[in-house]
């Protein structure tokens, strides 16, 4: 049965890495609750060609209004023209899914600079790209929200994930100052933190270059029961898919602004861990606000 909120037609949602996971479920999920959708990713004509048929074949039997588009991250133009040709098309954006992202498992010395860079590339600097692109319009019509999609492992550094940590850790910062600066606007921005879910992701962990490293290492190295635990969690069928992330995304899109929660933990057994956590930093937060003065940024000021 298709469900449809009229209320939701005005809504533009863009979602980046729309192709798999967290995205093509949040991508799907969102237009069937009537929301005009973006999916974004790279390449829909060729390495994705699967993906975006699946998506506009879905779109043209459901009558969503959920649209493919070609959006590389990690390219300036790709994301700017991603931007402009939804900014053309829609006439607005009111949510931004910063989902792409790509993980990595292995020994941290053996990880090359260029590597790191290369992940940093898409889990932080493509999402400082299309948040740049996004906010002039966003800051214009005096709302909006930035969802960004970090991780437990932006919270808690994991051995042998020291390349993603440090991405979500950036995030988290960018995520949080944002939170600060554009709240005069009226443009929200929030993080959600899952942590393992059985999606492809859990198959692509890149490995480091430097196989000598690794190997010097020898029997001080234990990656391997690093990539066990997500091994698991992809072989069980008890493990958690990628709705109860996109159950969060929901949620946070249909709160009054204003009234959003900063971080969201949307996996159950983590939500022990980093609930205490994330409480102790949002006190730790609204008194670093205070100690430089701007304590007003701590309010989303809405139209209301």
């Amino acid at each position: 049965m298709r469900i449809v909120h009229e209320m939701n037609a005005n809504q533009v949602i863009l979602i980046t890495g729309a192709s798999t996971g967290f995205g093509r479920e949040a991508a799907e999920t969102l237009a069937r609750r009537g929301y005009t959708v973006f999916a974004t990713m790279r390449d829909p004509a060729g390495r994705n060609a699967s993906h975006s048929e699946a998506l506009r074949r879905a779109a043209a039997q459901e009558q969503w209004a959920l649209h493919v588009v070609e959006m590389d991250v990690t390219q300036d133009a790709s994301v700017d023209q991603c931007v402009r040709q939804v900014l053309a098309q829609a006439g607005h954006i009111n949510v931004v899914i910063n989902n792409a992202g790509i993980g990595a498992i292995g020994v941290t010395e053996a990880y090359t600079v260029e590597q790191f860079q290369g992940l940093f590339d898409v889990n932080v600097f493509g999402v400082v790209r299309v948040n740049r692109a996004v906010l002039p319009a966003m800051r214009a019509q005096r709302s909006g929200l930035l969802i960004h999609v970090s991780s437990g492992a932006g919270r808690i550094a994991i051995p042998y994930m020291a390349a993603y940590c440090a991405s979500k850790f950036a995030l988290e910062a960018i995520a949080d100052a944002c939170r600060f600066e554009l709240s005069p606007f009226g443009v929200d921005s929030v993080i959600v933190e899952p942590g393992a879910h059985k999606t492809p992701i859990l198959e692509k962990f890149i490995q480091p270059d430097d196989a000598g490293r690794v190997a010097d290492y020898g029997e001080a190295q234990y990656a391997g029961r690093i990539r066990q635990r997500f091994d698991d969690v992809a072989a069980s069928p008890d493990a958690p898919g990628p709705e109860l992330v996109v159950d969060a995304f929901v949620q946070l899109i249909e709160m009054p602004a204003g009234t959003r929660p900063f971080r969201t933990v949307p996996t159950a057994g983590l939500q022990p861990v980093l609930e205490q956590y994330n409480a102790m930093a949002l006190q730790i937060r609204e008194n670093t606000a205070q100690r430089y003065n701007v304590g007003e940024l701590l309010v989303l000021r809405t139209s209301d």
